[in-house]
């Protein structure tokens, strides 16, 4: 097994055994809550969750964000993820495909997506690292082309690169190779933190790139700097203040709530563990929900029934916050106000 590979494994393994939440921050989002609408006006079985994303329809607004690819058993784990969203009608992301472009051995780890999920939203995804040292963008395309994707994500993740016994924090570029595949591809690009959140400085020098997605991937759902600690065997103390290093979710949507540029899009991940958070991310400004290790690990520990009993129960979640506030469809609940509880 490569180290990529190996890298990889370890890193599904330690999200399904091991507490790699962030110890001491939330995603925030319970801080916000709506008003109660005493007279909804509306039925229940008449309210539409579904939004259109990349030019398909979902049956509500919510993305299984990219986990694993480029080992054995991850071509089982996708292929499981792969039905469920498209028996839900879901968005799919792959994990990072580095591995891929450094051997053809597990491409079917990552094709599996395409090939059990043919109606949804499938992207690609590959590091700002491999981007910043990108001459042009063949490499991107061949992983969208790979997968059949429609879109491509770039994850950056400084701080874990920092933290990664192997880890390469080599940043420098990475705007300008943004701007180059922005440039080059026809998919879209989708710049992705993986969960120490990205700030209104950064979508903003993103934007200016070109780049019309933003996943903020906040602080408060699995630490990638846990994870890097508990992998780190090298004989050096790393500060645990590292472990819970970030913005959380909903300040990053606070900071970009308002005055934001039309043509930026915001995905809210980072600690979405119901449809209720989802309701809260969308009336925060986002257009689409991410989740991963909760979906994970209802797949792994309890079987794919567990997953979709998840999904389902996330949408169900979803309508009755929906119902709850006298939204009918999506377009209505971002419209919703949504107040923070004051701190005292």
């Amino acid at each position: 097994m490569s180290q990529t590979s190996s890298r990889k494994k370890d890193h599904v393994d330690l999200c399904v055994n091991e507490q790699v939440s962030f110890r001491e921050k939330s995603n925030g989002l319970e801080q916000w809550d709506f008003a109660h609408n005493a007279l909804p006006e509306l039925n229940s079985e008449d309210i539409d969750p579904s939004v259109d994303f990349l030019g398909r329809r979902l049956s509500f607004p919510l993305m299984i964000t990219g986990m694993t690819g480029g080992y054995a058993e991850a071509e089982r784990i996708n292929g499981l993820l792969a039905e469920a969203a498209e028996d839900m009608r879901l968005a799919i992301g792959a994990g990072s495909m580095r591995q891929a472009l450094e051997s053809d051995t597990y491409h079917e780890s990552y094709r599996v997506l395409r090939r059990n999920a043919p109606t949804i939203p499938i992207l690609a995804n590959i590091g700002a690292v491999e981007v910043a040292a990108m001459d042009d963008a063949t490499p991107a395309q061949y992983l969208v082309d790979l997968i059949e994707a429609d879109a491509l994500v770039v994850h950056t993740n400084p701080l874990q690169e920092f933290l990664q016994p192997e880890g390469e924090a080599r940043f420098r570029g990475v705007l300008d190779g943004l701007g180059m595949l922005v440039r080059s591809l026809e998919v879209p690009v989708i710049l992705k933190e993986v969960g120490a959140g990205v700030s209104r400085e950064a979508a903003m020098r993103a934007h200016e790139a070109g780049v019309q997605w933003i996943d903020i991937a906040g602080a408060g759902g699995t630490s990638w700097a846990g994870v890097e600690i508990l992998r780190r065997e090298d004989g050096c103390e790393v500060s645990s203040a590292f472990w819970d290093w970030g913005l959380s979710t909903a300040d990053a949507l606070e900071e970009l709530r308002v005055n934001r540029p039309r043509d930026m899009h915001i995905i809210a991940s980072g600690g979405i563990t119901d449809g209720v958070m989802i309701a809260k991310a969308l009336a925060l400004g986002a257009e689409l929900a991410g989740a991963a290790r909760p979906l994970l690990t209802a797949l792994m520990n309890e079987g794919v029934d567990a997953l979709r009993k998840r999904l389902c129960g996330w949408k169900r979640d979803l309508v009755g916050v929906m119902f709850l506030t006298g939204a009918a469809d999506i377009a209505q609940l971002r419209a919703k106000p949504i107040t923070k509880r004051n701190e005292s």
